[in-house]
C-alpha cells in the first residue's frame, strides 16, 4: 500500500499532476474473506469502473528477481465440530464405552489424503484445468532454488502430491490443508476427560475450472461419510474465493515487466502463486479488465507470522517501479 502512495507522491512532486487517472482502494479484511468488500464493490460499480486493476499483495520469486503474478489459487475455508457425549466425561468411569470426538476427528483427518498426498474427496480433481506443456516448462525453468525453499520451510523433509514439482504443487495444483485443531483439556497439568466435542479448521486451495460451491458440497459430503453414527457433526463454510489466471500477453503486462526491470535493474519474470486474493477474481469477473499483480515481498519474510517484514531494497525499488509503471502506461 505504502509503495503505491509514495510512488504517486513522487510523481506529484516531479510532474505536479498524475499522467493518468488512478483510483486508490485500501481494505483490511482480506485475511477474513473480504466480506464487507463484496457489498461495497457491488454498490459502487460506476465509482470503481476503470481500465485495469493493479494489486500489490503478492511476492517476488526470489531476491533480485522482480515478478508479476498471473495466476492465483482460490480458497474455501471450513470449520468442523464433532460432538459426542453431552458433556465432558471422566475417562476412568466412562473410557472404553463412549465415543471420543478427538479420536474420531483424528481418524477422519487421516483419511483426507492417500499415501501419494492426493486428496481423497470423490470428484475433487474432476474439473482441474491441466496446464499446457509450454507453461509447465516455463514454470519449471524459472530461477527458483529448491535449496532456498527448504531453508525457508525449515522442516526435516518435504512432501507433496506425487508426480508434480514443488512449483507445480504450490502454484498449479489444488490442496486440502488442516489449519487448526482443538478439543478436550488443554490447560496446565492433567485432567482425565473424554471431551464432549472436538474441532478443526481446514481449507482447500483451488485452481482454475474448480467451482467453489461444488467443492464445498463435495468436501462436506465426504467428511460426513467418514464419520461414524456415534457422533454428530456441525460443518460450516466460513469463506470462499475463486481461483484466477490471466493471459499475460496483454500489453499492460509487458508495460509492467519493463517498469519492473527498469526499477530494479534486473530481469523480471512471470510467475503463479499459491495464495488467494478474493478481490482480484471479483474485479476481474465484474469489470472484465486485466489485473496486474505487482508484488514486492519475498518468500522468506514470514508472511502471517508475528515477525513478518519487508526488504527495504524492495521497498525503494518498488516505489521506482510503480512510478515508472504509471508513467509508461500513460505513454502507451
Amino acid at each position: 500500500m505504502h509503495i503505491h502512495l509514495k510512488a504517486l507522491e513522487a510523481i506529484f512532486k516531479t510532474e505536479h499532476k498524475l499522467p493518468l487517472n488512478v483510483k486508490v482502494m485500501i481494505e483490511g479484511e482480506e485475511e477474513v474473506g473480504s466480506v464487507s468488500l463484496w457489498d461495497f464493490v457491488a454498490k459502487n460499480r460506476q465509482r470503481l469502473k476503470a481500465d485495469a486493476l493493479v494489486v500489490s499483495d503478492t511476492s517476488m520469486l526470489a531476491k533480485g528477481v522482480p515478478s508479476i503474478t498471473y495466476g492465483l489459487r482460490g480458497l474455501n475455508y471450513y470449520e468442523v465440530e464433532i460432538i459426542g457425549p453431552m458433556q465432558d466425561l471422566h475417562s476412568g468411569a466412562f473410557g472404553g464405552a463412549v465415543p471420543n470426538p478427538i479420536t474420531i476427528l483424528a481418524e477422519m483427518i487421516a483419511k483426507l489424503h492417500d499415501k501419494n498426498f492426493h486428496v481423497t474427496v470423490p470428484g475433487f480433481y474432476d474439473d482441474v484445468a491441466e496446464i499446457s506443456r509450454v507453461e509447465r516448462k516455463a514454470l519449471n525453468s524459472l530461477p527458483w532454488k529448491e535449496k532456498e525453499f527448504r531453508k525457508t520451510v525449515g522442516s526435516p523433509d518435504l512432501c507433496g502430491e506425487k508426480g508434480y514439482s514443488i512449483t507445480e504443487q504450490t502454484w498449479t495444483r489444488p490442496t486440502l490443508e488442516l489449519n487448526g485443531i482443538w478439543g478436550g483439556y488443554m490447560g496446565e497439568g492433567s485432567k482425565t476427560v473424554i471431551p464432549s466435542a472436538a474441532h478443526a479448521k481446514f481449507s482447500t486451495r483451488l485452481v482454475p475450472n474448480q467451482d467453489t460451491q461444488k467443492i464445498a458440497k463435495l468436501v462436506e459430503r465426504h467428511v460426513r461419510k467418514l464419520l461414524p453414527k456415534t457422533v454428530k457433526c456441525n460443518f460450516q463454510v466460513l469463506s470462499m474465493g475463486k481461483p484466477w489466471v490471466a493471459p499475460y500477453q496483454h500489453p499492460i503486462f509487458r508495460t509492467a515487466i519493463q517498469a519492473l526491470e527498469q526499477g530494479f535493474g534486473k530481469k523480471a519474470v512471470f510467475i503463479r502463486e499459491g495464495g488467494s486474493i478474493p478481490l482480484v477474481t471479483q474485479i476481474h469477473d465484474m469489470f472484465k479488465v486485466p489485473c496486474v499483480l505487482l508484488g514486492f515481498g519475498l518468500p522468506d519474510e514470514n508472511a502471517h507470522a508475528p515477525d513478518e517484514h519487508l526488504s527495504l531494497e524492495n521497498y525503494f525499488d518498488g516505489i521506482k517501479s510503480v512510478a515508472l509503471f504509471y508513467d509508461q502506461l500513460a505513454r502507451a
